[in-house]
């Protein structure tokens, strides 16, 4: 039986396709506003990252937070959240005691999903986090890429959520998916064409939504409120080994590309997946040995 989502959920399209499900947290003390002022300046300061709220897509979404300053201080932001055009994100606020149940739970309910979807392996569930998300009115979260996969969960406001084929080459072509997971570019070209390929989620509270790894996606708040959410972000082994994958090819990318050959793109064969995954691992642990790492 599942915690905090509902029952209904088709554990086969994890990772597969984007959905929608209803989440059983809206009572939840840990994600009521006058909990999140008070818990927010108490987490490391390192853990929470604001912006600007009226982004566009193409801006370069991982470094908003050095690029497009709000001009306050995070109590500021906070205190006028409403009317500040101002975007907070948390990274991990599990740290915190008031998130230790919420974690625990949700944890647990995504590790059944994926034991319904791949069966009774010993470790499903990679590196779990959770993420929090306060935003403005009218805020817009720009186009990009997560490293993950997430479960999103709608707590106050509405949102349009618009999420793209996970390897669409149309979407993020392949050299620039391999180049995003390597952390070497996370600027992502932006073309209003693309939107053909999308599928939009009217997003309420009480809502949740499931964004495949790899999935572009991009966000535009509501009108009427400030919104709050909370993801659990997660990888699988599949998915661990495909960002592995996606990482190996960026290397050989480089070294194929002046004799005019390219790597198989990452999401069409799980046995070559793997195989590039395996041999990116062995590639990190000889590096290691020979003090030689440069990072994953």
């Amino acid at each position: 039986m599942l915690m905090c989502m509902d029952g209904q959920i088709d554990a086969s399209k994890m990772d597969r396709e984007a959905f929608k499900f209803h989440h059983k947290l809206m009572d939840h003390p840990a994600l009521q506003l006058d909990t999140l002022v008070r818990v927010i300046p108490e987490l490391p300061a390192d853990h929470v990252k604001y912006s600007k709220g009226l982004m566009k897509n193409g801006d370069d979404f991982e470094n908003a937070y050095r690029e497009q300053r709000n001009g306050l201080s995070l109590v500021e932001t906070i205190e006028n959240i409403r009317t500040s055009d101002s975007y907070i994100m948390v990274r991990s606020p599990q740290v915190h005691e008031a998130f230790h149940g919420v974690f625990r739970d949700l944890s647990g309910d995504v590790e059944q999903l994926l034991k319904q979807q791949f069966g009774h392996q010993e470790k499903l569930l990679l590196s779990p986090q959770l993420y929090m998300f306060i935003a403005s009115p009218n805020g817009h979260t720009p186009f990009h890429i997560d490293r993950n996969s997430t479960m999103l969960l709608q707590f106050r406001g509405s949102k349009e959520m618009v999420i793209f084929p996970q390897w669409s080459e149309e979407v993020v072509t392949a050299e620039r998916r391999e180049s995003y997971a390597a952390y070497d570019s996370t600027k992502l070209p932006w073309s209003e064409d693309m939107d053909r390929l999308a599928q939009r989620f009217d997003f309420q509270p009480g809502d949740g939504l499931h964004i495949p790894f790899m999935a572009g996606h991009y966000v535009r708040n509501g009108p009427s409120d400030v919104s709050i959410s909370m993801s659990i972000i997660f990888n699988t082994p599949e998915s661990n080994a495909q960002l592995n994958a996606l990482r190996f090819n960026h290397r050989l990318r480089g070294w194929m590309k002046p004799v005019g050959l390219q790597p198989k793109p990452v999401g069409r064969d799980n046995g070559r997946d793997m195989l590039k995954s395996n041999l990116w691992r062995a590639n990190l642990k000889v590096q290691r040995m020979l003090g030689l790492e440069r990072g994953a």
